[in-house]
């Protein structure tokens, strides 16, 4: 996705070889008009999957996540990290570990907004081990509901997480995929010739 790439390289900002920051336009501020394209991009990757429901968590998959929802016409749920008063019976648990954040954290669903029979597309805007997709996606099968796929912004090719999920059987669509993080520069997989 150019358009995504573009505002990769004039915005985001190389911390280290593992970590990119991109909150001017991600997950700080939020540049809205590209993350309707996302989610029109999302739609034309996963069209004709007949998506039910779309699950991210929060927060930073929340935008791209609504933004997918919107354009499918099906409502967004987004697994809470925090603790919340009101979310205490019937709700879908499991742990997951933040690459960026270096911590656990318990995620939460409540059961009553995912059936057996849904077909769920899984939206995160960062990939990098995994975790939080594959924890994502144990909750969509804990309700005997199907993912149908996983949906990523940015994809740390270089990292194994989209491996590891495709090899676990889930269609992964990464719309920008990054090769390497190095010298304070963004090089993307495909101008590395990885795939």
């Amino acid at each position: 996705m150019q358009l995504l790439k573009d505002k990769v390289r004039q915005e985001g900002i190389v911390l280290s070889e593992q970590v990119l920051k991109v909150d001017s336009f991600l997950n700080h501020q939020m540049d809205p008009v590209l993350m309707k394209e996302v989610g029109k991009e999302f739609i034309r990757r996963f069209d004709g999957e007949n998506i039910t429901r779309v699950l991210t968590i929060e927060s930073s998959g929340i935008a791209p996540g609504i933004m997918t929802a919107l354009e499918l016409n099906v409502p967004l749920i987004f697994a809470r990290k925090q603790k919340s008063l009101t979310l205490t019976e019937d709700i879908l648990v499991e742990k997951v570990y933040s690459f960026t954040k270096q911590e656990t954290n318990e995620i939460t669903v409540a059961k009553k907004f995912m059936q057996p029979g849904d077909r769920v597309l899984i939206i995160d805007d960062f990939l990098a081990n995994g975790e939080a997709a594959f924890g994502l996606a144990r909750i969509v099968e804990q309700v005997g509901a199907e993912v149908v796929g996983i949906g990523i912004v940015i994809e740390k090719a270089f990292q194994p997480g989209g491996r590891l999920l495709q090899e676990a059987g889930y269609r992964v669509e990464s719309l920008v995929r990054i090769g390497a993080l190095s010298d304070g520069q963004v090089t993307f997989a495909d101008e590395e010739g990885l795939n």
